[in-house]
């Protein structure tokens, strides 16, 4: 039995908070046991391995019935994009944390940049920050996408539809080469990896756990995979170091298609179900973007490297207002709010608490599947 300490359960306590913020009890309910086993036992952390039981079933279609035409382009669209991790990336590349011509992330991007502490530190112990903040970054990318691979699998065999199947077939393989190409490159690059962080991890449990195929869908395809987009877009952008740019070039093409497909399935789905349904998961919708937006508050660097200058409240406050988080907010909400506006959950209803959160100004941006991979990797 994992016991809490008594400073695990006061430094949850605003997240657990933040797990009640739509005041819908059923939604309350689903996720009470997914944020009590990932930020108070941390099981991220405690346990090697983790079994969550699942309670979905297969939906088996021995009609073979193909009558989605959207999702059939998708489908091929994506027999067409695979890759090969293995011969299409030039692994050779040398990785120097301390060659600024190849850094991997900017001084400007740091959010600890504008501490003294860290203006007295030596250029090469700098370095070997930014390259710790680097790991953390791409470790929480790995951990979502063995979470997209698990629910890729569970929702092929869920969905209803044969065409729906199909395409969930290349996600899966998608999603296994992504977890490929992160371990690779945390492993033999920067010899460097952290532990899940206990936000994502909740959102992973709620959603492996639910019996329902949707949800799945919304967690992963729109709240997880949308908002990682933007992170690989920013992340892209930003970075001089070429394996890594090349790398999330590939990954972003692929995870474009995923939420392509999510916003299609939904986007249908979401018209037959009766409003109490719909409202439970505009709720649940909400509740996960504030797990997902507190997972970038990276309390795995802080307690590596300043929770002994600072405390974690106000090492909060410093992410909260750091060049990092803005660009981090600006690319990851621009897409995933106007996704949930086409699906049907950004309704007059909700649309004040994500004004609370300063999200809605993103509401006019494009959504898929109109938007393309290229714009993901345009967009700053």
């Amino acid at each position: 039995m994992i016991i809490p300490s008594i400073g695990t359960l006061l430094d949850t306590v605003p997240l657990m908070r933040d797990a009640s913020k739509s005041g819908n009890l059923t939604v309350l309910r689903s996720l009470l046991g997914p944020a009590y086993r990932g930020l108070i036992q941390q099981r991220g952390k405690a346990e090697a391995t983790t079994v969550m039981p699942v309670r979905h079933g297969a939906h088996f279609d021995w009609h073979y019935l193909r009558d989605h035409t959207e999702l059939a382009r998708l489908y091929e669209a994506a027999k067409k994009g695979q890759w090969n991790a293995t011969t299409d990336l030039d692994w050779s590349i040398d990785v120097d944390p301390e060659d600024d011509r190849r850094a991997l992330v900017p001084t400007e991007f740091v959010p600890v940049a504008k501490l003294q502490s860290w203006k007295r530190l030596t250029p090469r112990e700098q370095s070997q920050q930014k390259l710790a903040l680097t790991a953390w970054f791409l470790s929480q990318f790995l951990h979502g996408e063995q979470g997209a691979l698990y629910a890729a699998c569970q929702v092929t065999e869920a969905v209803p539809w044969l065409d729906g199947k199909l395409y969930g077939s290349t996600q899966v393989v998608d999603e296994g080469r992504h977890v490929e190409v992160f371990h690779a490159y945390l492993t033999t690059k920067l010899e460097k990896k952290y532990d899940i962080n206990d936000n994502l991890y909740v959102v992973v449990d709620a959603l492996m756990t639910d019996s329902r195929w949707d949800m799945k869908f919304l967690g992963m395809q729109i709240m997880i995979e949308g908002l990682a987009l933007g992170a690989f877009g920013m992340f892209q952008q930003t970075t001089m170091e070429p394996l890594l740019k090349k790398l999330l070039t590939y990954v972003i093409t692929d995870e474009a298609r995923h939420v392509h497909y999510g916003v299609l399935a939904l986007e249908e789905h979401l018209k037959v179900l009766s409003e109490k349904e719909r409202r439970e998961r505009e709720d649940w919708t909400f509740e996960v973007c504030l797990f997902l937006r507190n997972r970038f508050f990276a309390h795995e660097f802080y307690d590596e490297y300043y929770a002994h200058q600072m405390s974690r409240m106000a090492w909060d406050q410093l992410i909260l207002g750091s060049q990092m988080m803005a660009m981090f907010r600006r690319t990851m909400f621009k897409r995933v709010i106007p996704n949930l506006k086409r699906i049907g959950l950004l309704s007059d209803r909700i649309r004040p608490k994500y004004a609370e959160l300063g999200l809605l100004q993103y509401e006019t941006g494009k959504a898929a599947p109109d938007l393309t991979a290229q714009d993901l990797i345009e967009d700053r």
